[in-house]
């Protein structure tokens, strides 16, 4: 069955100290676009988790927001910078010297000045937490993928209804088509005994003419290849192949199908079928924008 574009994921792995979070968004797109958000620390995953779902997922524009908790307390340490802490007392110290003023070096005032006392973070090893990363973005990635399978059975459900619907019409087109050209030979015959009265009708040419118009009206190569974009339509939906783009070049030939017939018809009982069967295309087109 086809999948949907529209979904929601989430969750969660922890390891080496740290617990990750992740959540998935996905919605309609035409192709695959991959929106990341990481902590500063972990940005480099960003690649990683691009090419992850880009094995899993072929079109839709995915949302990821990842977060990061440390589950065990790390060692930090103090770094002081004893050059740039000698250089404030000097500057100070010719300030003072400068303004007739009393100067005494003052250690704890010192060490509020900028950078002077910095903390140092304890280093990453990236790949070893990239381990716990990948196992929270699979277990989002499969909830994600179930929720869009979920919803698109309903969208294939709901889209092969409506080709059969369409079918119906299709059939009810079929049937009425032989009629057109006899009616016509009926309409036009009794048109010209209007005009001419009593006179006799050239059988030959009235036969040439009511030919002339069931070529010209004929609509058998239409039915033909509307119902040949049907069957694709339904095999199409019944893969599990990524068919949106697919599916949104059958609707604009059917359309153009359709179109064609209603031209070619000249007719008010076909003309209304062919309402009837654009009414249901617009609904499928806009049903298959949701799926992949």
């Amino acid at each position: 069955m086809a999948n949907s574009m529209t979904g929601f994921g989430r969750g969660e792995a922890s390891g080496s100290g740290y617990q990750f979070s992740i959540e998935l968004k996905s919605v309609n797109h035409r192709f695959l676009e991959i929106m990341v958000r990481t902590p500063r620390n972990f940005s480099s995953f960003e690649d990683r988790i691009r090419k992850t779902l880009q094995g899993r997922f072929q079109r839709g524009r995915i949302e990821v927001h990842v977060n990061v908790v440390e589950t065990e307390e790390r060692k930090r340490s103090v770094k002081v910078d004893k050059d740039l802490a000698l250089s404030y007392d000097k500057i100070l110290e010719d300030l003072a010297l400068a303004l007739h003023a009393a100067h005494e070096t003052d250690i704890y005032r010192l060490v509020t000045l900028p950078e002077v006392l910095s903390v140092e973070e304890p280093e990453i090893d990236l790949d070893t937490l990239w381990g716990a990363c990948a196992e929270a973005l699979r277990i989002a990635s499969d909830s994600l993928g179930q929720m869009r399978r979920i919803e698109g059975e309903k969208l294939t459900s709901d889209l092969l209804l409506r080709l059969d619907l369409i079918t119906g019409y299709l059939q009810q087109i079929a049937e009425r088509a032989p009629f057109v050209v006899t009616d016509y030979q009926e309409r036009l015959q009794d048109r010209i005994q209007t005009l001419l009265g009593e006179v006799e009708v050239d059988a030959t040419r009235l036969a040439n003419e009511v030919a002339y118009f069931a070529d010209r009206a004929s609509i058998t190569e239409e039915l033909v290849r509307f119902n040949s974009h049907l069957a694709q339509g339904r095999d199409a939906l019944r893969s599990n192949d990524s068919v949106g783009r697919r599916l949104d070049f059958l609707m604009q030939e059917m359309n153009r199908e359709i179109n064609t017939i209603g031209s070619k018809a000249n007719d008010l009982t076909i003309g209304q079928q062919v309402v009837s069967v654009k009414s249901e295309l617009e609904k499928v087109r806009e049903q298959i924008q949701n799926l992949e």
